[in-house]
């Protein structure tokens, strides 16, 4: 039997947070439309964050309402904090995240507080999902490389990866959020992690800025895990993260798993026109 890989589609909430110019919400509505219909069975739609702080996920409400739901796909979403949550569970999200980070830098310009702060957030999030019946997916950024303090410590990824674990989150992904870690420093984080956090219960996130996508899946693969996270159209980058654009382009993946011998269960030629009209968005198309 063909082993099976997992894609996380995180285009039109990771890929399009960042783009300075507002993007209609009828287009981001039909790129999930599109994207549901390529055999994907993970997507993360949007954020329920402040406006404020992402103005382009400002219409999160509208996009949810709006997206037609294919059976067998489940639609993700970004909450900061339990008020975000309230809204995602009113809006009909199959699952949540949360974020933290392995660097507190990073955690005070990302989500201003402190790593500790940060699981005092988590807490109510995951007490109401749990009521709810959601699962909550935790997300843990810099996981190799921080833009403020330089290389991260393994230990310091398995510390917070082993806290989200026992505080009930189903699955961790794991972020290599500057597109700078190579294949050494991934195998390296992942060793320390594995020890706290099973493979099932883990997923690759790899910016591919410095062009090590592919290489860190391969690690990461060699190490059990089986789910990454990917961006239709290569889309994306942290606010956050001073040049971080570029997540692993979802077309690349599904390729190179094909290499590999696994199964995806995505049309190429689907997942293709999908990534052909993000990229439309991203750069500005009005016949659109």
């Amino acid at each position: 039997m063909t082993e099976r890989l997992t894609i996380f589609e995180v285009g039109p909430r990771d890929g399009l947070q960042n783009e300075a110019r507002q993007i209609r919400t009828a287009d981001k509505i039909a790129l999930v439309n599109m994207l549901s219909d390529t055999g994907l069975t993970k997507i993360e739609v949007t954020s329920f964050v402040s406006p404020r702080w992402v103005p382009q996920l400002g219409d999160a409400t509208e996009v949810m309402a709006g997206i037609t739901r294919a059976p067998g796909v489940r639609y993700s979403v970004l909450t900061p904090n339990l008020r975000g949550y309230q809204a995602a569970h009113s809006a009909g999200a199959d699952m949540v995240a949360i974020f933290g980070a392995a660097s507190e830098s990073f955690s005070q310009k990302n989500i201003n507080c402190s790593i500790a702060e940060s699981f005092e957030r988590f807490a109510p999030v995951l007490e109401a999902a749990r009521a709810d019946d959601v699962p909550v997916r935790g997300y843990i950024s810099c996981v190799t490389d921080c833009p403020f303090e330089g290389a991260v410590a393994p230990d310091a990824v398995a510390d917070v990866a082993a806290r989200m674990w026992a505080a009930g989150v189903a699955q961790i992904s794991l972020g290599e959020t500057l597109g700078r870690g190579r294949a050494e420093a991934v195998d390296a984080m992942l060793a320390a992690v594995l020890a706290e956090v099973p493979a099932a219960g883990l997923a690759g996130h790899f910016h591919d800025t410095g062009g090590y996508g592919l290489a860190n899946v391969a690690v990461a693969v060699a190490r059990g895990l089986r789910v990454f996270d990917a961006a239709v159209g290569g889309l994306g980058g942290c606010p956050y993260a001073p040049g971080a654009a570029g997540n692993l382009a979802t077309e690349a993946l599904v390729e190179w798993a094909a290499e590999q011998g696994f199964k995806t269960g995505i049309d190429p030629v689907a997942l293709r026109a999908a990534g052909a009209f993000a990229r439309r968005l991203k750069e500005g198309d009005d016949d659109l």
